[in-house]
């Protein structure tokens, strides 16, 4: 079994979400870091911190939460990984999904680096889709 450390973050951002956690712990590599980045500036999360422990560099988020909301709990973050190790899927700038009519984001890998849809179709590139987020 390999490391896919894409679905890991998202995997545990989902699962945190689902049981109402306020913080994520996530370990820090350059991927993780231009997500996280997106994720920040997007507003599908409230803040970041690097946290570093037993000379190992964590991230640290904070979910956002419907606050004084009672009847069921509804996630607030919705994520899918697109493209995996066994399975890669690439897009032309052309055919970028829209989530959700443009409200969801798509997080592209382009040779440019890591970015959303609306910034890979300014820039007429297109990547391989690594996940959706609504």
């Amino acid at each position: 079994m390999g490391k896919d450390t894409i679905a890991n973050i998202i995997t545990s951002i989902r699962n945190a979400d689902i049981n109402r956690k306020g913080m994520v712990r996530i370990p820090s590599t350059d991927i993780t870091e231009n997500i996280v980045k997106i994720l920040l500036r997007e507003g599908f999360i409230e803040n970041v911190r690097k946290h570093q422990e037993n000379n190992k560099d964590f991230w640290v988020l904070t979910l956002r939460h419907r606050r004084n909301r009672k009847g069921p709990y509804k996630t607030i973050l919705n994520l899918k990984r697109m493209s995996r190790p066994g399975l890669r899927i690439y897009s032309n700038y052309q055919r970028i999904p829209r989530i959700l009519g443009g409200i969801g984001i798509v997080i592209l890998s382009t040779s440019r680096g890591i970015m959303t849809d609306r910034e890979a179709r300014l820039q007429g590139i297109g990547g391989e889709i690594l996940c959706y987020i609504w």
